[in-house]
């Protein structure tokens, strides 16, 4: 009886172990998996950056825009306050910048990419417009709030200034 006894303390012991074990490999697992979202997810935001880049550098504001989630709940603040919805951001970049020479060529310097969760990432930086030397060079920072949506990272909220 008492083998069998001990028989049992032990295999109890050992099912405790073996589950104990699984669950802290499943939360490694799960910690480790969530990384490479992130890292994937911030490869992915920076593409969408650097093509927004690309397409301003050749004048191709709506090419720009695409980074930009479509919809009257987009928000942008820059200069002149607040500007609500992807149309009404794309005339308002139109109207400051009318043509190529006024747009010049669009780089990013990122200073922070931080994950806020699964589907929202934020990146803080610092843009600069190489100009015609008669226009004349502009820079500033940027922080910019994507979201992951069935069609890839937009811009949902855009602080520049």
């Amino acid at each position: 009886m008492k083998i069998r006894n001990n028989f049992f303390i032990v295999a109890a012991v050992a099912l405790q172990t073996i589950v104990v074990g699984c669950q802290q490999s499943k939360t490694t697992t799960t910690a480790q998996q969530q990384t490479i979202d992130h890292a994937e997810a911030i490869e992915q935001v920076k593409q969408v950056l650097s093509d927004q880049a690309e397409r301003w550098s050749v004048g191709d504001l709506e090419g720009y825009m695409q980074g930009y989630w479509k919809s009257d709940s987009l928000l942008f603040v820059g200069k002149s306050g607040l500007t609500y919805g992807w149309q009404q951001t794309l005339d308002n970049y139109k109207r400051g910048y009318p043509d190529v020479s006024a747009m010049g060529k669009l780089t990013f310097d990122f200073k922070e990419i931080r994950p806020l969760s699964q589907d929202n990432i934020l990146v803080v930086g610092k843009w600069h417009l190489q100009r015609e030397e008669s226009k004349g060079d502009l820079e500033g920072h940027f922080s910019v709030i994507f979201q992951r949506f069935v069609d890839g990272w937009k811009i949902i909220a855009d602080h520049s200034s």
